[in-house]
């Protein structure tokens, strides 16, 4: 079956139009201190309440104890709030459904005890689609399959936009790559012309299309590569010997081309060296066998003439 690949890189500087999709929550950087500091605070309150107890609860027991248990809970509070965040990752946080901005700073950090801390991953993935079987700008039918390289750049909008942001961007690439192969033919026969088969900026315009479809949902589309090119398999035969017909007839006409130019330097020599002189008949005679010879698939045989030219 005769396939073809073609792999085009999308320029990364591609800027998306989000002005129809912008974001209803924009992504801003949420409220925190460092953990370390937090946690070193907790444990001085712990200390201060177990000395507390140790030395002043015989005395006064009543006071000591409502010390002792609000330092337990700004403690706890303390360490509830606590949160890791890794390189190249995000906290989403969420104060009683409202948006309470976005932890992107890697290390170790303490944020409001209340919140909710959803993890957005902000590294580069891959997606690539299945092979899919497409009807070209012939109606020819073909299969084709892509990746996309991606990274999510709005965590806010990836949490808030849409309802599962993998499972969009993995829809809308499969769907731009199907409105790709509806958008050429497989091959355009011409020596230019934009088709499937030519790959000329393919990955480009896949690359801004599907940017533009997930964009909504705070993603940047950092590469798109067409993987696999072929007819399908009920006209693969059929569309093989097509390419090879349209093979035999481009060598042809460059051979007769080639032909046609030979025979054309050859008399003009003759004529300016002035070796021979030929009438128009013996002149057609001459062009045909230089023709023949030229042209033939198999070597020419000569005669040898005995007599005269006019013999």
């Amino acid at each position: 079956m005769p396939e073809h690949t073609a792999q085009s890189a999308v320029s990364t500087e591609y800027v998306p139009d989000m002005s129809a999709a912008a974001p209803t929550h924009p992504e801003r950087p949420a409220r925190a201190v460092s953990g370390y500091l937090a946690f070193g605070f907790a444990l001085a309150l712990a200390a201060f309440a177990t000395l507390l107890g140790v030395f002043l609860a015989d005395d006064y027991l009543g006071p000591v104890m409502v010390v002792i248990v609000l330092c337990g809970l700004v403690a706890v509070a303390l360490l509830a709030g606590m949160v890791v965040v890794n390189p190249n990752e995000a906290r989403v946080l969420q104060l009683f459904g409202s948006y309470a901005g976005t932890l992107s700073r890697d290390g170790f950090w303490c944020v409001n005890p209340l919140t909710t801390r959803r993890r957005v991953s902000l590294r580069v993935r891959n997606f690539e689609s299945s092979v899919l079987k497409v009807n070209d700008l012939d109606g020819t039918p073909v299969e084709i399959a892509a990746v996309v390289v991606w990274k999510v750049e709005d965590a806010a909008s990836a949490v808030f936009q849409v309802d599962d942001y993998e499972e969009y961007v993995t829809t809308q690439a499969e769907t731009g790559v199907r409105h790709l192969a509806t958008s050429y033919p497989y091959d355009s026969g011409e020596e230019g012309q934009p088709s499937l088969r030519s790959g000329l900026n393919l990955g480009d315009e896949l690359g801004a299309e599907v940017q533009e479809r997930v964009a909504l949902a705070g993603v940047r589309v950092l590469e798109c590569r067409i993987t696999h090119l072929a007819y399908a398999p009920e006209i693969a035969q059929a569309m093989l010997q097509r390419q090879q017909a349209g093979a035999v007839v481009s060598a042809r006409t460059r051979i007769v081309e080639g032909a046609v130019g030979m025979v054309e330097m050859a008399l003009d020599r003759l004529s300016e060296r002035e070796v021979v002189e030929l009438d128009e008949e013996r002149k057609a005679a001459m062009v045909s066998n230089l023709m023949v010879v030229l042209c033939g698939d198999r070597g020419t045989q000569p005669v040898v003439n005995a007599g005269s030219l006019y013999q």
